[in-house]
């Protein structure tokens, strides 16, 4: 009878084991989506994953010397064409915090006047009016269209960054503010551009924490682990200095207009401006 009892507690275990065994054997059927159909060898989670490193310390004591500047970046360029990348384009990430809400947007560079969603949405689409004939009735026919501005309206962006002297690591350091998108508008009767103008204007240290979760598209490597954020901390971008800050508040372009030779001697003023700030951190030492 005590053999029995033993045999049967013994099958009973062994039942309860394999039953166990067969619960974590994980089917073709219970394996998620997102990593049954992968568009590559393994998930992707680097940049998701990877944490924003913030900011250090600094009181105001410690600054001693700073400068403003305003850089031009454009996406025509060959090292800015991941900007213009049709996957995920560089306008369309910041249309989408923007819309979403993720992110406080302004129609200034000082980042005083916060823009609502609906003023958002405006800027964003343009509504405007067309003529159309109508062949059935031969008469003209007034229509209200709406414009949606897209990635490839989008040929520049603008960055306002600060340059300071950090007296307590006594090293010469930049951070960057702000960015925006500028729009060209065009005249519809001659197709010549009329002016170029901000759209808005996002707070970078705010948007730096969504940034870094979006994928930096790599000619050299496709599973190239850099984010957005790490391209703007790294300063892998090409750009010339539009601005600095100055009494009159004179853009470059403000000072060389009106003759031929306007344009070299802008890129020239922007290159000083570059030297000038190489020049300052060297001579604060002495070799």
């Amino acid at each position: 009878m005590l053999n029995k009892n033993l045999f049967f507690l013994l099958c009973l275990f062994l039942s309860a084991g394999l039953t166990a065994q067969e619960d974590d054997i994980m089917t073709e059927s219970s394996v998620p989506d997102e990593y049954r159909y992968l568009d590559g060898v393994v998930p992707r989670s680097t940049i998701e994953e990877a944490p924003v490193i913030q900011y250090e310390h600094l009181r105001e004591a410690d600054v001693v010397w700073e400068r403003k500047l305003w850089r031009i970046i454009d996406v025509r360029e060959k090292m800015n064409m991941a900007f213009r990348s049709p996957h995920k384009p560089f306008f369309s990430i910041l249309r989408e915090m923007a819309e979403n809400g993720d992110v406080a947007v302004f129609d200034d560079e000082f980042f005083k006047d916060p823009l609502t969603i609906d003023q958002i949405d405006r800027k964003l689409n343009r509504i405007d009016t067309t003529t159309i004939f109508d062949y059935d009735t031969y008469e003209e026919k007034v229509t209200v269209v709406r414009n949606t501005i897209n990635w490839e309206d989008i040929k520049q962006f603008r960055i306002k960054e600060v340059w300071f002297f950090d007296k307590e690591a006594s090293m010469l350091k930049n951070r960057i503010i702000g960015i925006s998108p500028i729009l060209d508008e065009i005249d519809p009767d001659t197709g010549e551009l009329k002016y170029s103008l901000p759209l808005f204007w996002i707070y970078y240290p705010e948007a730096k924490d969504f940034l870094a979760k979006y994928r930096v598209q790599n000619d050299n490597n496709d599973l190239s682990p850099m984010s957005w954020y790490d391209l703007f901390e790294s300063r892998f971008f090409a750009s010339f200095i539009m601005k600095r800050s100055n009494t009159l508040d004179l853009r470059i372009e403000d000072k060389f207009y009106g003759y031929d030779r306007e344009g070299i001697d802008r890129l020239m003023e922007s290159d000083k401006i570059k030297a000038e700030l190489f020049n300052f951190e060297h001579d604060l030492w002495e070799y």
